[in-house]
């Protein structure tokens, strides 16, 4: 995904967003709900990243999207974007308080090496459901949210990382997020069921 950002005024910004066709990686959604969460206006163009452009290369050399331009300079990093867009739009506060910034940053490695795995005993299956059964407890004492009753840029980061571990673990291992974790499926029903979430989501079929 490219995106070129161009200021209008400091309560407004129009955002031109590319993405692959078909395809949403989390990070990209990731910037695209911030935008969506604090009501700024972007449009979305499609790129076919597997063949990337000259001009594209000429913005981001290593091909990494998504990639947002601010004050004539082209940002490759969805940390430095969503940083830099609660830097520019203090308003609403999406400011993870730093005690829980870190909560729930293992699920996706453990996800993607379990959906890698081709071994069932490796341990890969129990070290991810390790991390969500952390999480189930950290929503159990501090929930609904991540940080309270506040949806913050944590929630942002880590909802379309659940939502890839949903869809890809339950098409590849017909395996789900267990009963037993009721805090963590609220969790992901809320997230989930937000109107920048359902406006931003990658498709379901694989």
């Amino acid at each position: 995904m490219i995106t070129r950002f161009t200021l209008i005024d400091q309560h407004f910004c129009f955002l031109h967003f590319f993405r692959q066709p078909r395809s949403q990686g989390p990070f990209s959604q990731r910037v695209l709900l911030t935008l969506e969460e604090k009501k700024l206006s972007y449009k979305l163009h499609l790129i076919n990243v597997s063949d990337k452009p000259q001009w594209f290369l000429k913005i981001s050399p290593e091909g990494k999207v998504p990639v947002v331009k601010f004050d004539d300079k082209w940002v490759p990093d969805s940390d430095v974007i969503v940083g830099i867009l609660e830097e520019k739009y203090p308003e609403p506060s999406l400011v993870t308080p730093p005690e829980f910034a870190s909560v729930g940053s293992k699920i996706f490695p453990s996800f993607v090496k379990f959906l890698k795995s081709k071994d069932s005993n490796d341990g890969s299956e129990q070290a991810l459901l390790e991390e969500l059964k952390a999480l189930e407890e950290h929503l159990k004492a501090h929930g609904p949210f991540i940080a309270g009753e506040k949806i913050t840029a944590v929630e942002l980061s880590l909802a379309p990382k659940l939502y890839h571990l949903e869809v890809a673990l339950g098409h590849f291992k017909k395996w789900t997020v267990p009963e037993n974790l009721p805090y963590v499926h609220n969790y992901m029903e809320l997230l989930f069921s937000r109107e920048s979430f359902q406006k931003t989501k990658a498709a379901r079929n694989m």
